[in-house]
């Protein structure tokens, strides 16, 4: 049997900022949609960050079947359908080209091969090279540094048009888009961090989608806005009180969603209704299967989204304890104070240190320690906390795994001799006594403890934030799983729910 496989399932992604959408995919967030809007002349559609085309050419062919009663011509249909129902704004020339292929079958829209011709080149999909808006080093639209975009005019600036203006109904005016649709760029790298470290954008562009007043919104973007992410603190405030939110599909592993794609924290998809409001109908897809539950996107008491809806009630039944958490423990970023950088610079001033013990040094953890040898250090470099360096502590990496319980244990190290770290290490503590310290260390090495922590930990990063679900304990004796478990009433559904997210301890 011969096999014709489907172009835009074949094309590779031009990064892991600029993900192509596969059509099954694309197909599934149109699924979300009420169908009957594939069925009316009237209904207009937008993807204003076009790509590869794939959700304007699964609208056509929805729209073509849709409509066959209403224009039983097939040319006058597909002549409606382009030209008064399917839009598009694309992200680069490059993307203008490949959709117009895929949606007119042609890269000219004005050109004898396209399927309903128009008077332009570009159709109704449009492009056109913008340049950032700079302010004190920065663009004021999306915030990219100029230190780093600001380049000749041959080299790709990625000053998005969608974003790029505070009047986004300039592109196609007198419209009114009744679905906006499709998969934005995620994040931009301004030099200082890459992966969950860069800057997202996929924020600005929700944003500016929701500016145009449709009456569905549907986009996929990174799951880090759930709890974590480089400047989401607004965007997820913003997200998780709005109840117009009212489907969210959820995948813990990206690769479910884009094959051979790494996105740090998962992917997910939402359907956002204009005029209806409620709890949202969240699906959790894992390695596990998938998980459904309506319920509203913001617990009582918290300020993230728990993407789990078997934790709800484990977290409900803590929470009645009304505890302080465990993230009072632990230290703030650059806890000694080692975080220097160049001016005007991201690159870091290395802190001198030896790997000889000398009078007055203090040892010194620092990223590569194991490798290279324990470092010392003079005393008197130390800038912060000078008074925890003589007692018992915890160091946990600021950074540990990749955000999910099948690969993830955390490892402090215990330390009860006079010491200090670079910003590559948190504090746990300080404590008087090694006792006490020993009883935090057994506690942190629960699954109870790992359970509560990815709640909110979804990427490999992990500021002290993470642990805000971890309940503080009495620590003047140790805690074991059995004794967490039966502290806190849980049922056996809910014991094996945070057996079957954790893996076991080595």
């Amino acid at each position: 049997m011969n096999y014709n496989p489907d172009v835009l399932n074949c094309i590779a992604n031009l990064s892991n900022d600029e993900v192509f959408t596969p059509p099954e995919l694309a197909n599934k967030v149109l699924d979300l949609l009420p169908q009957e809007l594939f069925r009316s002349k009237e209904t207009t559609f937008l993807d204003p960050f076009t790509k590869s085309g794939v959700f304007l050419r699964e609208i056509v062919k929805r729209l073509d079947r849709g409509l066959q009663d209403k224009i039983p011509d097939r040319q006058q249909r597909i002549d409606h359908i382009l030209h008064k129902q399917v839009f598009g704004i694309a992200i680069t020339e490059l993307t203008s080209l490949l959709a117009r292929r895929s949606v007119y079958c042609s890269k000219y829209a004005n050109s004898q091969f396209c399927i309903s011709k128009f008077d332009t080149e570009s159709g109704n999909i449009i492009y056109k090279n913008i340049k950032h808006t700079w302010e004190n080093g920065k663009c004021k639209y999306c915030g990219a540094s100029q230190a780093v975009y600001d380049r000749g005019s041959e080299a790709e600036q990625y000053a998005y048009m969608f974003i790029h203006t505070d009047n986004p109904n300039k592109f196609f005016p007198n419209m009114k888009f009744d679905v906006i649709v499709g998969n934005p760029p995620y994040q931009l790298n301004d030099g200082g961090g890459t992966g969950s470290s860069a800057m997202p954008i996929y924020n600005k562009f929700v944003q500016q989608a929701k500016n145009l007043k449709p009456k569905y919104l549907s986009m996929i973007v990174p799951s880090r806005w759930f709890s974590g992410g480089r400047g989401l603190d607004d965007f997820r405030d913003e997200m998780l009180h709005d109840n117009h939110i009212r489907i969210i599909h959820d995948y813990l592993d990206a690769n479910d969603c884009f094959p051979g794609v790494e996105i740090k924290g998962g992917i997910c998809y939402f359907l956002w209704k204009n005029d209806s409001f409620g709890d949202c109908q969240i699906n959790t897809h894992s390695s596990k299967g998938v998980t459904d539950a309506i319920r509203p996107l913001l617990e009582p008491g918290t300020d993230v989204f728990i993407r789990h809806n078997e934790a709800i009630p484990i977290l409900r039944k803590i929470q009645k304890f009304k505890e302080d958490n465990f993230s009072t423990l632990i230290s703030a970023n650059d806890p000694f104070g080692f975080d220097v950088r160049e001016e005007n610079s991201y690159k870091r001033i290395k802190p001198s240190y030896s790997l000889k013990q000398s009078k007055d040094c203090v040892e010194f953890y620092y990223n590569g320690w194991r490798k290279d040898g324990l470092g010392y250090i003079s005393r008197t470099s130390i800038s912060k906390n000078t008074n925890w360096v003589d007692k018992c502590k915890l160091y946990i990496p600021k950074a540990w795994g990749t955000g999910t319980g099948e690969t993830d244990w955390l490892k402090p190290l215990l330390i009860s001799k006079p010491s200090c770290c670079t910003e590559t290490y948190l504090v746990i503590g300080p404590f008087e006594n090694k006792k006490i310290a020993q009883n935090v260390f057994d506690y942190t090495q629960t699954k109870f403890f790992h359970c509560l922590t990815l709640l909110i930990k979804n990427t490999q990063n992990a500021m002290k934030k993470v642990y805000q679900f971890v309940p503080l304990q009495d620590f003047s004796h140790p805690w074991t799983d059995e004794m967490l478990y039966k502290k806190y009433n849980l049922t056996s559904e809910e014991i094996a729910f945070i057996e079957s997210m954790i893996r076991p301890m080595e």
